[in-house]
């Protein structure tokens, strides 16, 4: 169970991550927005992070085996890196429908796939 909720607490971790990250993007389709300053759009993007520390920083103290969780710091690591990838691919289809996803970026998303597999393949 503590597997599952780890895994949750990452994805909704790395969605605020996302939307702090990229979403002031969009924010010239905004007329009210257009014209917001880079250090308001630094302060907007740093108080959604927040939202991804509560998420993150629970999910890795849990998820961590050092404190009875079922994963490895580096297990922990790579999956984190996985879920940021699959929430980046789903936010950029939904938000930026001009963004088009090609072979080269599916192959690099098919390695860290097989990161996983290998980093959880025991002996």
């Amino acid at each position: 169970m503590k597997a599952l909720y780890t895994i949750l607490l990452l994805i909704l971790s790395n969605t605020f991550m996302t939307i702090a990250w990229y979403g002031h993007l969009k924010w010239e389709q905004w007329p009210k927005l257009k014209k917001t300053g880079l250090l308001t759009i630094i302060l907007i993007s740093w108080g959604i992070a927040l939202f991804e520390y509560l998420f993150q920083v629970p999910a890795n103290r849990m998820g961590y085996k050092g404190n009875g969780g079922p994963f490895t710091l580096v297990q922990l690591k790579v999956i984190q890196e996985v879920i940021t990838l699959s929430v980046f691919t789903a936010f950029t289809l939904i938000v930026f429908r001009d963004e088009h996803f090609r072979w080269n970026h599916i192959v690099g998303f098919v390695f860290l796939v097989l990161a996983v597999f290998f980093v959880f393949k025991h002996r």
